[in-house]
């Protein structure tokens, strides 16, 4: 991620971490390098529908990593629509993105999730909501 974020620039790295996590595509380098292998396979023989969550979770895994530098309410909002993901993977993953980032205004969207039928969902946003409490979010 700090090559991809030093090449493309933080700001486009993070906007092609939001694209994939909204189910739309990015610049294949990113996804890359957000994926790994892994990401390098799936692109290669064209993305089965059932393996599509995995993009949404390295988007959301990305933003672990990078961050906009003029943080704006899209990346909120995107975190947000991204709670009720169908994929349990990524509700997961966007409640550790709000816990390491501290989001306060994604903390209304995270609630339910305590409530999640996936038990590490469940565990990850209750870690979120006790981080970001902490934090006077």
């Amino acid at each position: 991620m700090a090559a991809a974020c030093e090449r493309h620039g933080t700001d486009v790295v993070v906007r092609a971490c939001l694209e994939v996590l909204a189910g739309r595509e990015a610049e294949p380098e990113i996804v890359e390098a957000l994926g790994g292998d892994h990401a390098r396979q799936l692109l290669a023989q064209g993305v089965p529908e059932v393996h599509a969550y995995w993009l949404r979770v390295w988007g959301a895994r990305g933003l672990l990593y990078a961050w906009p530098t003029a943080q704006g309410p899209d990346v909120d909002d995107a975190l947000a629509a991204a709670t009720t993901d169908p994929h349990w993977r990524v509700r997961e993953m966007v409640c550790k993105v709000v816990a390491k980032r501290e989001r306060g205004d994604v903390l209304e969207a995270v609630l339910p999730l305590r409530d999640d039928p996936v038990e590490r969902v469940r565990r990850a946003a209750g870690r979120a909501v006790v981080r970001v409490t902490a934090a006077g979010g």
